[in-house]
């Protein structure tokens, strides 16, 4: 029933039509008059109603209506039956093959109509020609209004086209963007949690191992691990909440993490500013660790300040996972005009075949980390020993745009951080 209201309604539309062609024929046939026509008969009549049956199929067949009218019409004019205006029968057939968009099959038949008859007048009843324009203006005039007409109606029907088009267009780049941006926090909520609760546990697991060792020998500094322990784990859990905080919604209170591209304002713990508590967690832990900084102590962009803080915990836990108990590491901090230079490297040999750290994901996390800033990472063994980081980081970030979008495998490599 759904389904059938539309076509019933067109069905309907179209017998209205066709039944007021037929009438408005019919009349036109029985008024007619004309010195010289033949009486009208039945067959007179019965060319009416072939002048406006073809009306019922004008949606489906628009062109081949308007023809079989023309015939029928022709054929009337042809037996010399009282003339009447074209245009009576003509205007609605004409309409639906303009709107139709076959403007070039409709064009012939008017001016079909038109010529022959202007001829015919002139040639064989001498009719004036001001009398002609008369007779003849106000068909041509209704032929062209109805086909101008369906001509606007076929433009107004493609803007809407066009429009809805373009809304759905609109609407899936939409929903392609809220995916993408859904991905990306999923991503970085990854790379924080990675971050935070890898350096905590990779902390932890040294200490305990230290304090084991020193249980019996050294109370003391037995202690001072587990206190350390006690510490660095107290740092991950808030950290750790501070980050599951951003998955609430906006209209709940919670802490928002940081924006890597720079978009909104954020306030944050997490920088450079922390970075003499990180370098006394990884010494507790057993690594010695030398800083050399060429910074002035002045802020630092926020997005920027974060990424260079995370970089070096990141590789100052893959030091104390990987590089060995007799490992030293060293933290370069250097300022350039456009860019800041990171560097960390130790001279641990706890590298597998590849040369990288085993696993690998911390190294994805912080090469991500800086591409965000449209900055450039790298990391590989040193030629005498060891293994180095090296980011550079640019001061100001570019301005966000669309990004690339994240294909299947992209995104399962890069969610394995979350395990």
């Amino acid at each position: 029933m759904v389904m059938g209201g539309p076509v019933l309604r067109r069905w309907m539309v179209d017998a209205g039509i066709t039944l007021a062609v037929l009438v408005a024929a019919e009349i036109a046939i029985a008024t007619g008059s004309e010195d010289g026509a033949v009486d009208r008969d039945w067959f007179a009549y019965l060319l009416g109603v072939a002048l406006a049956a073809p009306l019922l199929l004008r949606r489906r067949y628009p062109t081949a209506v308007l023809y079989a009218v023309s015939a029928a019409l022709l054929l009337f004019y042809a037996l010399d039956y009282p003339g009447f205006p074209p245009a009576l029968v003509l205007a609605v057939p004409l309409y639906d093959v303009t709107r139709a968009g076959r403007l070039w099959w409709a064009m012939p038949v008017p001016v079909f109509f038109l010529t022959v008859g202007a001829v015919v007048l002139i040639a064989h009843r001498e009719m004036p020609p001001l009398n002609l324009l008369a007779a003849f203006l106000p068909q041509a005039t209704t032929l062209a209004v109805a086909m101008l007409l369906a001509a606007l109606m076929r433009s107004r029907t493609a803007y809407a086209a066009e429009v809805r088009h373009r809304l759905d267009q609109a609407e899936r780049e939409r929903e392609l963007e809220a995916r993408r941006l859904v991905t990306e926090e999923r991503l970085r909520i990854a790379r924080d949690l990675h971050d935070t609760v890898g350096h905590a546990i990779a902390t932890i697991t040294v200490q305990s191992a230290a304090a084991l060792r020193l249980l019996d020998a050294e109370p003391e500094r037995t202690r001072e691990a587990l206190l350390n322990i006690r510490g660095t784990g107290k740092a991950a859990l808030a950290e750790m909440r501070a980050t599951l905080g951003q998955l609430r919604s906006d209209d709940r209170p919670g802490p928002a993490g940081p924006d890597l591209r720079g978009t909104r304002p954020v306030k944050r713990d997490t920088g450079l500013h922390r970075l003499p508590e990180l370098l006394a967690a990884v010494r507790a832990a057993g690594l010695p660790v030398e800083l050399h900084s060429e910074l002035s102590g002045e802020p630092l962009p926020a997005a920027l300040d974060e990424v260079a803080y995370r970089i070096v915990q990141e590789s100052l836990t893959n030091v104390l996972r990987h590089a060995g108990a007799a490992a030293c590491a060293e933290v370069l901090l250097r300022a350039v005009p456009d860019s800041l230079w990171v560097e960390v490297r130790d001279d641990g040999a706890g590298t597998d075949a590849g040369g990288t750290p085993s696993g690998g994901r911390g190294l994805t996390g912080m090469r991500e980390r800086a591409e965000a800033l449209s900055g450039r990472f790298e990391a590989g063994p040193r030629p005498g020993g060891g293994f180095q980081v090296r980011a550079v980081l640019p001061w100001e970030s570019p301005k966000p745009g669309p990004a690339a979008p994240v294909t299947g495998s992209q995104r399962q490599a890069r969610e394995g951080e979350l395990t």
